[in-house]
């Protein structure tokens, strides 16, 4: 009987960044010929990609490398956490090799050491563009690995190093591979999108015989050839980013911005070390709308700073009415160890930190299912992500996977996950729209 091919198992966790860092890991094992399975105890060999951005992140790292040793026994650890690898060590000295983020030579030269290559030269076991782990219909294109910035609540530079942006022409012959495949929509995600391009000079690159600058803005025009969705993450709100909204008025890329604002007051946004903080952000939002009165931005915010008092919390809320942004995340700060932020003075206690937190998620909840209400009675387009027996549940362009609202489709017909349908906005809630489809001929 032939022998099976060796079997690995895989772990990702944290954000897209590292979601990409293991596709490119399982691209390589499948294409040695390496089955991928779900199960530990189906494995041979377990990798674990950790995410070690705040506490709760490594605990939840920590504690699933524990339950693949417990089932498994045989454990490769890569990821944020790698780059600290007796914080990992110390708790769980029997794991089998250590490795930081974006190594994934690293990881399989460790495979290769404690699991055989089975690698067969005649057969061609991976598509263009790699494996993928999302669903088939959309995919993440990182643009570039690091950050030049030092914002003092934040180590994701210690461990990624600085920018690192990738040749332009390379990005989109991957980008391009993804669209002929099928993908329908490309989730653009790098540390500082809006950086793309600074660390090369903004060099001449060439695709399909034109000539482009590295910067975001011939990139996102580049991208906007192809036939499909194109959806900016991570973009700081620099002068530079006013290009964009022209692209978007053409419907080169969706009207849709995820800007980590992080803060309204400019003492905290100082103290936090963001770049951009002395602009006008707020300015530079109502500017946008008025150019692009469709376009939808979602952000992330950090209440409970060090030092942060009770007039400058209400200066974010007052900046949170004022901007009237669509998606809003909010996070508790936390401590993290190594970040210059925990060198601060006046700590905010956990109690405050909370109810700051309730009372900036009610006002964001307002804003939000306002935002959506003026969407109601008008006609879109929607991508279907999943059907439930007579209902699609879709997203439209202001909607990024995983992390923003859906679009409940009620009877939405034949309809596949991947399916682009027209549907009417019916009703909506604080963060998701409710619709019926309107080419149920087609």
């Amino acid at each position: 009987m032939t022998k099976p091919n060796p079997s690995v198992g895989l772990v990702s966790l944290g954000c897209p960044k590292a979601l990409v860092d293991s596709e490119q890991i399982v691209s390589r094992l499948r294409s040695e010929g390496y089955t991928l399975v779900p199960q530990y105890e189906d494995a041979d060999l377990v990798v674990v990609n950790t995410c070690g951005f705040i506490d709760s992140a490594k605990a939840e790292s920590l504690e699933t490398i524990g339950e693949a040793l417990s089932v498994n026994g045989k454990v490769l650890v890569t990821g944020c956490m790698g780059a600290k690898p007796e914080e990992i060590l110390t708790i769980h000295p029997k794991v089998l090799a250590v490795s930081g983020p974006h190594q994934a030579d690293a990881v399989m030269s460790s495979v290769h050491e404690h699991l055989p290559r089975p690698h067969d030269p005649r057969i061609d076991l991976v598509p263009p563009g790699g494996l993928k782990l999302t669903p088939k219909h959309y995919g993440y294109l990182k643009i570039s690995e690091g950050c030049n910035h030092k914002c003092s609540f934040c180590i994701i530079p210690d461990m990624r190093g600085k920018l690192r942006s990738r040749p332009l022409g390379m990005v989109m012959r991957e980008a391009e591979a993804l669209v002929e495949r099928g993908v329908g929509e490309l989730l653009v995600i790098s540390q500082d999108t809006s950086a793309y391009g600074v660390d090369m000079r903004y060099q001449t690159d060439y695709w399909h015989d034109k000539e482009y600058e590295t910067r975001i803005y011939d990139l996102a025009r580049a991208l906007g050839e192809l036939d499909a969705w194109v959806r900016l993450h991570y973009v700081y709100p620099y002068p530079h980013v006013d290009q964009l909204i022209g692209l978007m008025n053409d419907g080169c890329i969706l009207p849709y911005l995820d800007i980590p604002f992080q803060h309204g007051s400019q003492r905290v946004l100082k103290a936090m070390r963001r770049p951009a903080a002395s602009e006008n952000t707020l300015q530079r939002v109502q500017k946008w709308r008025a150019e692009c009165p469709q376009l939808v931005i979602r952000s992330t915010f950090i209440v409970g700073f060090p030092g942060e008092t009770d007039a400058e919390f209400e200066e974010l809320l007052d900046w949170l009415k004022a901007a009237e942004l669509d998606r809003v995340g909010c996070f508790e700060y936390s401590p993290v160890e190594g970040a210059r932020a925990n060198e601060l003075a006046d700590p905010v206690p956990e109690e405050l930190k909370h109810e700051r937190w309730q009372r900036f998620m009610e006002t964001q909840s307002d804003i939000s299912a306002r935002r959506l209400t003026q969407r109601v009675g008008g006609t879109e387009p929607v991508v279907v992500d999943k059907v439930e027996g007579q209902t699609a549940i879709a997203r439209s362009y202001g909607d990024a996977p995983e992390i923003d609202g859906q679009v409940i489709v009620d009877n939405p017909g034949q309809v596949e996950p991947g399916d682009f349908i027209d549907v009417e906005i019916t009703g909506s809630d604080h963060y998701d729209l409710f619709a019926k489809r309107v080419d149920l001929s087609v």
